[in-house]
């Protein structure tokens, strides 16, 4: 079935005449929301446990998580290339020397194609993106900008760190540079609406993005919004899988077209997720979505307005 909106894995796949997975690296960086630069203790959602994957432990070193991800999903794709994705903490947070030997170190491995950096909006220098943007002469190359919210006081509410308009200035300063610009928000927020996140949306659509990540807000355990959570219940608004795919149909439908979803859902393990508990696959919701928009005669771009 063809989708109703561009899909990212589906450019991936074209650009690289074949299947394309990124490989979750842990790079040994922290957060400046962790280690005193900015605050303590982290955004109040963040665990980062409940979403490495369990070959993705710094302590084995780059290559080694590398050869380990293969041998996690070769068994299913023998022929398909590799991105390595540094997606714990902020992935730009450190020296240029120290950066420059971890992204070369995973992009010298004969199975990588390119390189793809999860990073927080206001870690990332000019000099920096100089760097990238000289990589991305020789190399695929991704920067995801943890957004979030576009709304300030839910940034604040979140312990955050930064507001929007240091992602706006981020994601200005990586545009021109031939580096794909990636960003993501978590609906669902204390403090939000849906009428707020659709705003937002709009917001962030009238940068130069050109991925969009998406996931509904989780509460997982080891968080200080767990125990916030468990304290006062009520405070929180969160979503049951219809009431999502709703949302994300008028997220979709809302969007210019030439911007490309990879993800609607997160689904943190098990053993980490307290709620809620829709216990459903991303690659599940991603059918039901793609036949609500089927069913509901939708596309993406199809209420969108140029701002």
């Amino acid at each position: 079935m063809q989708k109703r909106y561009n899909d990212y894995a589906t450019f991936l796949k074209g650009l690289f005449a074949g299947r394309v997975q990124k490989l979750s690296i842990d790079g040994g960086f922290t957060c400046p929301n962790r280690d005193g630069l900015k605050g303590w203790g982290g955004c109040t959602f963040c665990n980062n446990e409940s979403f490495n994957p369990d070959y993705c432990r710094q302590a084995g070193g780059i290559t080694r998580q590398i050869d380990e991800g293969i041998r996690f999903f070769e068994h299913k794709y023998k022929e398909q290339k590799y991105l390595a994705y540094f997606q714990a903490y902020s992935g730009t947070y450190a020296s240029l020397d120290v950066l420059r030997q971890r992204y070369e170190e995973a992009l010298g491995h004969p199975r990588i194609v390119g390189l793809v950096v999860g990073t927080r909006p206001d870690v990332v220098s000019v000099e920096v993106l100089d760097y990238l943007e000289d990589l991305a002469k020789r190399f695929y190359v991704c920067v995801e900008y943890g957004v979030e919210s576009t709304n300030d006081a839910v940034l604040r509410e979140v312990n955050r760190g930064h507001g929007f308009a240091e992602s706006e200035e981020a994601i200005r300063a990586t545009a021109g540079r031939g580096i794909v610009i990636g960003a993501h928000l978590i609906f669902g927020l204390p403090g939000e609406d849906p009428e707020s996140m659709l705003e937002g949306v709009d917001r962030l659509c009238e940068l130069p993005i050109d991925v969009l990540k998406l996931h509904q807000l989780q509460i997982v355990k080891g968080t200080r919004m767990a125990e916030q959570f468990l304290e006062k219940p009520e405070a929180f608004r969160l979503y049951s899988e219809e009431e999502y795919l709703d949302f994300v149909v008028r997220v979709i439908e809302r969007m210019p077209e030439r911007i490309y979803l990879e993800r609607f859902v997160n689904q943190s393990p098990p053993g980490y997720l307290i709620a809620p508990q829709w216990g459903t696959k991303n690659f599940e919701f991603t059918a039901k979505l793609d036949k609500r928009l089927e069913r509901a005669d939708s596309w993406q771009g199809k209420w969108y307005k140029q701002r």
